[in-house]
């Protein structure tokens, strides 16, 4: 197995990521301490190679003009290996970082734990997670970018934690390495699988990038994690003046919204978001191609999307079917929103939830349940766009939010209306008119409390009058106080069908 080429060191990295003239190191010197002559030798090289006193470096500069705390790994001083006094670097670094609200990237490369000093550098791990996950709960971004190669302990801490984790083309990232592989059980490690791209290709990274770009697609990313420069709350675009069309049946909507032609979650993104980032996969090595994640700004707003992405899918009324990891990605974007407080606009068009034997076993159902338990109880604001077909448990799973806005074309269904049909009639020949019964239509949701407005359809304004409807709708709901802006929407869910008063 191979690995990238020329490795960049450390400091060479942080020093192309920030700003020109920005880096300040944070580093305290490290004195020899050790008793044992072969390890401070050792120790000795390292530092003669490297020219620093440990194997991590950590500091702050300017990333695309943003103030960031940053961490890396060395890996040519004992291959990057942590002890106490790098996890003890690590910790304090952390620690300001958190302390004066600085967002966190981490650039490891490491071999994982360092032998020479034993199990006390080994629980080095946990300390460090502790302040990982200290900085995340104040409410602050933290980006990983994995090196080659990164194994070991490091992965299996503070290297698997990031709100955004991106890879180093062609590297090396696995928790057990190659080399103690075949030494225990005398054989070599399968090739392929410990690859950056294979990560990718498995939903547990975000991106492969070379470190020429890192500034990049951190200053992008970060520029909607971060909520320092969010502008104050417009108005929300008001409805279309003049007479409002007539409503459509519900079999034009159906059949409208299964145009092959009809835009999707990716065009609208293409046409209302900027500072566009696709994430993958659940991050814990799952990937479904019905489920898109990202971060955006969406008519300004910074948000987290997660929507049913339907993609190229021959047979438009079949769609891409949304299986249990799909709904487990999603639930990974509610995380990053309620964690980092970004509005979470969630986007419906689906035919529906995948019927097979995998998503059974993989537990459909419970993951549906559990989308719904963690939207109804999400401390982010939160938005569904009910774009087109909105068929089934798969719909629900994403539709609880604060506000709904749906196209004029969408509808919201228990089952497609042919499977609906054949259940009440043993025919899907009656499909459309048991939708019709059913007050499936975007005037029927409003009527009945699901939907809040709807964006009227039919001119080259649609996407744009979509985005700045979303982004105003969550910029409000930004605004508003987090508590009671939960409470109202369980009470929403809890009005919806009642005879009368909520009890108190």
């Amino acid at each position: 197995m191979t690995g990238p080429g020329k490795r960049t060191s450390a400091l060479d990295l942080l020093l192309a990521v920030v700003d020109p003239g920005t880096w300040r190191c944070w580093d305290e010197p490290v004195a020899l301490t050790t008793d044992d002559p072969e390890y401070r030798a050792d120790l000795l090289a390292a530092r003669e190679l490297t020219g620093l006193d440990e194997s991590v470096i950590t500091g702050e500069g300017r990333v695309r003009g943003r103030r960031v705390a940053l961490v890396a790994c060395e890996f040519r001083f004992l291959a990057g290996s942590i002890g106490v006094d790098a996890g003890e670097r690590l910790v304090r670094a952390v620690e300001r970082a958190t302390a004066e609200r600085l967002p966190l990237l981490a650039a490891p490369a490491s071999g994982g734990t360092r032998m020479q000093e034993g199990t006390i550098a080994f629980l080095q791990m946990v300390k460090v997670t502790g302040a990982i996950t200290d900085h995340k709960a104040a409410g602050l971004p933290y980006l990983v970018y994995l090196r080659h190669p990164t194994t070991g302990g490091v992965l299996a801490s503070w290297g698997s934690l990031g709100h955004l984790t991106a890879a180093e083309p062609g590297a090396l990232i696995g928790f057990l390495g190659p080399r103690v592989h075949e030494a225990l059980y005398g054989e070599e490690f399968p090739p392929g699988v410990q690859v950056a791209e294979n990560l990718l290709a498995n939903g547990l990274v975000d991106a492969v990038l070379p470190a020429g770009r890192l500034a990049e697609v951190a200053g992008r990313a970060l520029s909607v994690l971060c909520a320092d420069d969010v502008r104050p709350p417009g108005p929300v675009p008001a409805d279309a003046p003049g007479v409002r069309p007539d409503v459509p049946s519900a079999e034009e909507s159906i059949r409208r919204s299964r145009r092959p032609d009809r835009p999707g979650v990716r065009e609208f993104l293409r046409a209302t978001a900027t500072h566009l980032t696709l994430l993958s996969g659940t991050g814990a090595g799952e990937r479904d191609p019905g489920l898109l994640l990202a971060l955006a700004r969406v008519g300004g707003t910074p948000c987290v999307v997660l929507g049913h992405d339907r993609g190229s899918h021959p047979d438009p009324a079949a769609g891409q079917a949304l299986g249990p990891a799909g709904l487990r990605a999603a639930r990974r974007g509610m995380r990053i929103a309620a964690e980092l407080d970004l509005p979470l606009l969630t986007v419906v068009d689906t035919a529906g939830a995948a019927l097979s034997r995998e998503a059974e076993e993989g537990g459909l159902a419970g993951e549906i349940a559990r989308c719904l338990a963690d939207l109804v109880n999400l401390s982010a604001p939160t938005l569904c766009l009910l774009l087109g077909q909105g068929a089934g448990g798969a719909a629900l799973a994403l539709l609880p939010a604060d506000r709904v806005v749906a196209a004029r074309h969408a509808w919201l269904s228990p089952l497609p209306p042919e499977g609906a049909s054949a259940i009440l009639h043993r025919t899907t020949d009656r499909a459309y008119e048991v939708a019709a019964r059913q007050g499936v239509r975007s005037a029927d949701l409003v009527a009945n409390g699901i939907v809040d407005r709807i964006v009227e359809e039919g001119d080259d304004d649609f996407l744009s009058a979509l985005g700045r409807v979303t982004g105003a709708e969550m910029a409000a709901l930004r605004a508003r106080d987090r508590n009671e802006r939960r409470a109202d929407r369980r009470a929403r869910y809890r009005r919806l069908g009642g005879t009368g008063d909520i009890p108190s």
